[in-house]
């Protein structure tokens, strides 16, 4: 068998994993239809477990996260036999035509993967670590970058990144999560995870941006503040808390974006912002599923559930109007391109700032509160 016709075997095998899921999708909708309705019931004293939500150990919901990582693993084969047959190939006009055709094909099965994912496989994309971090951003959107170190109290924390510089020619400040590429930068950056002094040393930061009217740009991508003795001992909470009061109260335009992940209050700490912007593919969420899966049901296998029940997904909050646009990423997520995405969330940026900058600062600190204040009405 020729390696084009290995080829074309492959393809064969992804349709036919295709119809399957579809198969398996029909027949867990009609269960569904036949079974009493499972959820998690909401009351004024919070959330408790419901004893019906064992299905997800079920047989049909097994077969339906394997199939999913069929699907991944072949369109990941698929792509490479695209490049070793690109290298192998004579460069003739037929050739290429046919790579073309089938380049086209591998783009469409992805395309259609990556428009049906749940909230589990994009909670696992946000984690990505190839997506774009801070640094990223700064290199691709920003000029004349200069940063700021050091809370003026005890020490400089890596895992957030603060620093003036300029955005289209405007001078703007820059506040965000880093979690780092390797082991060692992740250690360093604390798997972006802030401490007090670095939420001590975000907040310097905005107040200097407030006493010369610079606007703020928060990036988020943290699964939350640090949770260690020496934090705790430092004043985490009072940090978090007092944070939340002074970027409430701070009289410039301030526009956040949560470029991965989104939690807890480590997350909430930086983004109380004017306006709230997503990625298409990042979660914001009180807790991980995997934290809300052990506290309900004492099973962290259960998390997949749990992500689907929170509501973490960029679709699912800007319907409870809990941030205020989507910002789309390349084909494939944004870990795929870097500066696509930094192409595609610039304009969203510009925009943002250029509809605050006409409000005065007593509007922007009434509109910010007000924007606050009516978050959850939903639930009343």
């Amino acid at each position: 068998m020729t390696k084009r016709e290995r080829f074309r075997e492959r393809i064969r095998r992804r349709r036919a994993l295709k119809a399957e899921r579809q198969e398996a999708k029909r027949k867990e909708k009609e269960r569904e239809g036949t079974a009493a309705t499972r959820e998690i019931p909401i009351r004024k004293e919070g959330l408790r477990p419901s004893a019906t939500l064992d299905e997800a150990n079920s047989p049909m919901h097994s077969d339906a996260r394997n199939l999913e990582k069929q699907r991944q693993r072949a369109i990941d084969a698929l792509e490479r036999d695209v490049e070793e047959l690109s290298r192998l190939s004579a460069p003739t006009d037929e050739n290429a035509a046919e790579l073309a055709r089938i380049r086209d094909e591998v783009g469409e099965l992805k395309r259609e993967f990556y428009t049906n994912l749940g909230p589990w496989q994009k909670l696992l994309i946000a984690r990505h670590p190839q997506r774009p971090y801070t640094d990223d951003f700064i290199r691709l959107l920003f000029e004349n970058f200069s940063e700021i170190h050091g809370d003026r109290g005890f020490a400089d924390d890596a895992a957030l990144i603060t620093g003036i510089a300029r955005f289209h020619g405007k001078p703007v400040m820059i506040v965000g999560s880093q979690k780092g590429r390797d082991t060692k930068q992740r250690l360093v950056r604390n798997f972006g995870q802030a401490k007090p002094e670095g939420y001590r040393k975000s907040l310097r930061a905005m107040q200097l941006a407030a006493k010369f009217r610079r606007p703020i740009l928060v990036f988020v991508d943290t699964p939350g503040a640090y949770p260690g003795v020496g934090a705790e001992e430092r004043g985490q909470a009072e940090a978090i808390a007092f944070n939340l009061r002074e970027m409430s109260r701070l009289p410039v335009p301030i526009v956040i974006t949560i470029t991965g992940e989104g939690g807890s209050g480590g997350a909430l700490a930086v983004a109380v912002g004017d306006r709230v912007l997503m990625l298409e593919n990042s979660i914001y969420s009180v807790i991980s599923p995997e934290g809300c899966a052990s506290i309900m049901w004492r099973d962290s296998s259960k998390a997949e559930t749990a992500a689907e029940a929170l509501k973490i997904t960029a679709k699912d909050l800007l319907a409870m109007k809990l941030i205020d646009e989507i910002v789309p990423e390349p084909e494939g997520g944004a870990h795929y391109d870097h500066e696509a995405t930094a192409r595609l969330l610039d304009p969203y940026l510009e925009r943002s700032l250029l509809d605050l900058s006409r409000w005065t600062p007593e509007q922007l600190v009434e509109q910010r509160y007000q924007k606050f204040r009516h978050m959850g009405q939903f639930f009343a």
